[in-house]
C-alpha cells in the first residue's frame, strides 16, 4: 500500500510511523491520561485497515485525520489534543516552503500527482517541468493574494474546483475558436514578421501550423481551426499548377489535350494536398508549446461549410487526405505506427453523406474506418445541432467546438450576422454535485439550499476569472488580439469589450451527475422514475447561468467538465468528508458531467439517446461516447451508430483501444492490472511488461486522446468501462 507525502511523492505505507507519532503524543501527557501500547497499536492498525478500504494512495493529512479520529474513539482526548497542537505546529512551519518542496519534486520527477496530472504532458522532460513550475508559483500566489479566501476552501475541500489556477496569475484564457480564414485572407504577424496572404495550398498549411503553436503558447486550453479556411487555396494552386504545366508544355514545344493538361494538374494538386496535410499531422505532433505539450487542437470537417461546389469538392478532397493519414497514424522511436493524440478531429455528419447514395458518403465510410482504428474522428450532427443552436434571428447553425467540448453559445454581431471564429472562452469553475446531495443528509429542501449557496460560490469564483481577464491589454497577445486569431485590436487597447455581451463565454462546470441522482433517488439517473430530478437539476444549474448572464451581461454557460485528474481530487474529498458509502464514493473516481455511469450495463443506442436529453441542457459543452471493442472488422457496425448519431445526438464520439509494446511487439489491448500493494499497473498480457516508458497507450479520457498515462482515479475508471456494443 503507498500513500502521497505533502510534496506529492509517493512512499510505502508505513504503520510504525502512526505508532511512532501517537506514542510521542501519549508521552507529552499526564500518565492518568495516557494509553496503553496495545491501544496505540490498535489504533494503527484501524488506520491501516481504514486506508486498505479506501483502494487508493491517500495522503499524509488524510491518514493523520484517520489517526486524530482513532485517539478520540478510544477516549484519549489529552493525547488528541496534543496531537492536534503538534499537528498545527508543524503545519506552521510547512507552510513557508510547500511550494519549493513540490517544485523540487518535479523536478527530480518523483511527484506522482504531477507526474499523471496531464494524460498529454510528459513530466520527465525540461521545457513540461518548467511550466509545472511555473504552475506552482502561479498556484501558490492565486491562492495566498488573487482569489477569496473562501473561494480557496471550497477548492481545497472539493466543494468546488477553480480550474487551470496553475495559469490564473497571469491574464489568459482557456479556449478558442480560431478565426484561421481571417488570418489567411487578410494576413497577420507571428513574432513581429508580417505573413501575407499565402500563395499556394501547401504554404497555407504551414501558415497554419505556425498560428497553432503562437495561439497554444498565449492560452492554456483548446483551439479549433476549421479545413474548410484552408480549402480556397486549393484553387490557388490549382491555378498556380496549371500556368507551370503550360509553362513545360510549351518550352518543350508539346502540345497536349486539355482533359490530359487538367489530368497533371490534378495529378500534382493532390500530391501538394497530401504534403500541405502531413505538414499539419506531423508538426502538430512534434511542436512544443510553452506550455510543455503539443498544442491541443482540435480540426473542424464540415461540409456544408464551403462557400460554392467547387470549394466544397476542393474540401472534400483535403478531408479524404486527412482521414487516410490518420488511420495511417504516426510513428515511434521504433518505426512503429501508433495513435497520436492530436490533432484532434471531428466529422459533421449531413444529408450529404450520411446516406449510402449521398455523395461524400465514401468519406462517411473512411471515417468510419478511421474511427475503429484511431478513435477519431468525433462526430456532431448537423441535423441536431441546427435544432439546438439557434441564434436571436431563429436561425440553427453548425460548427465547432474549441477543444474538448467547450461550446460557444449562438451569437449575432451587430451586423446582424452570426458570428463564431474569433470568439473564445474565458475560463471554467465546476460544481461538485455529489458534494451537494452528500451534505444535503437526502433532505430535498436542503439539497436545493446548499445547491445554491454553492451556485453563488462558483458565480463569485467565475466573477474572479472575469475581473482577471478585465483590463488586459491587447498586447500581452498581439497573435490573438491584435493578429486575427480573435480580435485585429489596436495596440494599446484593452480586451474588455470582447468579454461582454455573449461575444465570449464564461464556463459554469458540472461534474457527478449520476452519484448525485443515486444519492439522493437510490436510482441512476437512467431510472424512469430518476430521471426527472437528473432533468431538474441541470435546469436549475441552467437557470442559474440565465440569471448570472442578465445581471452582468456577460454570457455563462454550462459546461460539462472533462474532469481529468479533478476525478481523483474529488472522489478523495468526498472520502474525506462522508467515508465511504457504497456506490456512491467507494470509487477513486466521480461520473464526469451527465455521463451514464462507466460500469453501468447499456447498451449504445440506449445511451446515447438518453444523454441526448442532457446535452441539450449543457449548452456551454457536452460530448457522449459508447466504449466499443475492436471494431476494425465491423466498420458496417460503426456506420450504424454513426447514423444513429445523425437522427438522434449532437456530439458524440466511439472509444475503442490502441496500445502497442514496445518489449515484445504485442498490439492489442494493454491491461490494467492491480500489483501486490493495491496500485493500478499498466501490464502487457503477452510478456508482462510494466515498464510504462516502454509501450504505448491511447485511451480517451475527456473527450480527446491520452497518451501519457493517468492517475490512479482515472486509470480505475478506465478499467471499470464496460461495452456498448
Amino acid at each position: 500500500m503507498k500513500i502521497i507525502k505533502r510534496n506529492g511523492s509517493e512512499a510505502v505505507f508505513d504503520i510504525e510511523k502512526i505508532e511512532n507519532a501517537v506514542t510521542k503524543a501519549n508521552n507529552t501527557v499526564e500518565e492518568s491520561e495516557r494509553m496503553t501500547p496495545t491501544q496505540i497499536k490498535r489504533i494503527a492498525q484501524s488506520v491501516e485497515l481504514a486506508c486498505q478500504e479506501m483502494n487508493r494512495s491517500l495522503g499524509v493529512e488524510e491518514i493523520q485525520d484517520l489517526v486524530e479520529k482513532q485517539i478520540m474513539a478510544h477516549g484519549a482526548f489529552e493525547v488528541a489534543k496534543h496531537y492536534i497542537t503538534y499537528r498545527y505546529t508543524r503545519s506552521l512551519v510547512r507552510r513557508s516552503n510547500t511550494t519549493d518542496d513540490r517544485i523540487l519534486s518535479l523536478i527530480e520527477c518523483n511527484n506522482e500527482e504531477v507526474k499523471q496530472e496531464n494524460a498529454n504532458k510528459n513530466p520527465t522532460v525540461n521545457a513540461v517541468q518548467r511550466d509545472y513550475m511555473a504552475g506552482e508559483v502561479s498556484k501558490d500566489i492565486t491562492k495566498r493574494l488573487l482569489l477569496p479566501q473562501d473561494i480557496v476552501e471550497a477548492h481545497e475541500a472539493g466543494i468546488i474546483h477553480f480550474h487551470d489556477s496553475d495559469y490564473y496569475a497571469q491574464h489568459m484564457h482557456n479556449c478558442d475558436l480560431v478565426n484561421l480564414d481571417d488570418m489567411l485572407q487578410n494576413g497577420t504577424v507571428i513574432s513581429g514578421t508580417l505573413i501575407e496572404k499565402p500563395h499556394s495550398f501547401s504554404t497555407a498549411c504551414n501558415i497554419a501550423t505556425q498560428i497553432i503553436a503562437q495561439v497554444a503558447s498565449n492560452q492554456y486550453g483548446g483551439q479549433s481551426i476549421s479545413l474548410t479556411h484552408l480549402a480556397p487555396f486549393v484553387q490557388v494552386s490549382r491555378e498556380k499548377i496549371r500556368k507551370t504545366v503550360e509553362q513545360e508544355l510549351a518550352a518543350f514545344g508539346v502540345t497536349a489535350t486539355e482533359e490530359a493538361i487538367s489530368k497533371v494538374v490534378e495529378d500534382r494538386l493532390r500530391d501538394e494536398i497530401r504534403r500541405g496535410v502531413q505538414t499539419i499531422q506531423y508538426q502538430v505532433v512534434t511542436l512544443m508549446t510553452t506550455n510543455g505539450q503539443a498544442p491541443f487542437i482540435t480540426v473542424f470537417m464540415y461540409l456544408n461549410e464551403a462557400r460554392s461546389e467547387q470549394e466544397k469538392k476542393d474540401l472534400a478532397v483535403i478531408i479524404e487526405e486527412t482521414l487516410r493519414q490518420r488511420y495511417e497514424g504516426v510513428k515511434n522511436e521504433k518505426g512503429v505506427w501508433i495513435t497520436p493524440a492530436f490533432p484532434k478531429l471531428i466529422y459533421v455528419l449531413e444529408e450529404d453523406n450520411i446516406h449510402e447514395d449521398s455523395p461524400y458518403w465514401y468519406l462517411t465510410k473512411l471515417a468510419a474506418k478511421c474511427t475503429a482504428k484511431r478513435m477519431v474522428p468525433d462526430y456532431i450532427s448537423e441535423k441536431k445541432m441546427l435544432e439546438l443552436k439557434v441564434d436571436k434571428n431563429g436561425e440553427g447553425h453548425c460548427y465547432t467546438c474549441m477543444g474538448c467540448r467547450s461550446f460557444l453559445t449562438p451569437y449575432v454581431d451587430e451586423n446582424g450576422k452570426p458570428k463564431y471564429y474569433g470568439r473564445f472562452n474565458q475560463g471554467v469553475v465546476t460544481i461538485n454535485l455529489v458534494d451537494v446531495a452528500l451534505s444535503s443528509g437526502r433532505d430535498m429542501d436542503k439539497f436545493w439550499s446548499i445547491f445554491d449557496e454553492r451556485l453563488e460560490l462558483c458565480h463569485r469564483a467565475l466573477l474572479c476569472r472575469h475581473e482577471r481577464l478585465k483590463g488586459t491589454l491587447s498586447d500581452a497577445a498581439p497573435i490573438l488580439w491584435q493578429y486575427g486569431a480573435l480580435a485585429r485590436l489596436p495596440k494599446g487597447e484593452p480586451i474588455d469589450k470582447l468579454l461582454y455581451g455573449g461575444y465570449s463565454t464564461i464556463s459554469l462546470g458540472y461534474a457527478g451527475l449520476y452519484e448525485c441522482v443515486k444519492y439522493m433517488t437510490g436510482k441512476s439517473h437512467t431510472d424512469e422514475e430518476a430521471k426527472p430530478f437528473a432533468l431538474s437539476v441541470m435546469q436549475h444549474m441552467n437557470d442559474a447561468c440565465a440569471g448570472w448572464k442578465k445581471q452582468h451581461n456577460i454570457d455563462f454557460s454550462l459546461y460539462g467538465t472533462p474532469l481529468e485528474s479533478t476525478t481523483y481530487k474529488f472522489a478523495k474529498c468526498l472520502q474525506k468528508r462522508f467515508g465511504v458509502i457504497p456506490g456512491i464514493t467507494d470509487k477513486g473516481y466521480i461520473t464526469n458531467s451527465y455521463h451514464v455511469h462507466v460500469s453501468e450495463p447499456i447498451d449504445a443506442f440506449t445511451k446515447l439517446a438518453f444523454e441526448a436529453d442532457f446535452q441539450k441542457l449543457s449548452p456551454g459543452g457536452a460530448i457522449s461516447y459508447v466504449e466499443v471493442p475492436n471494431m476494425q472488422n465491423n466498420i458496417d457496425a460503426v456506420l450504424e451508430v454513426m447514423k444513429f448519431i445523425y437522427d438522434h445526438i449532437m456530439y458524440a464520439e466511439l472509444n475503442t483501444k490502441s496500445d502497442y509494446c514496445q518489449v515484445c511487439g504485442f498490439d492489442g489491448e494493454i491491461e490494467i492490472r492491480e500489483d501486490a500493494d493495491g496500485k493500478l499497473v499498466w501490464t502487457c498480457p503477452q510478456c508482462g511488461n510494466q515498464d510504462q516508458s516502454k509501450m504505448n497507450v491511447a485511451r480517451r479520457t475527456c473527450g480527446y486522446i491520452g497518451t501519457q498515462f493517468w492517475n490512479q482515479g482515472r486509470t480505475q475508471e478506465i478499467r471499470d468501462r464496460v461495452l456498448h456494443l
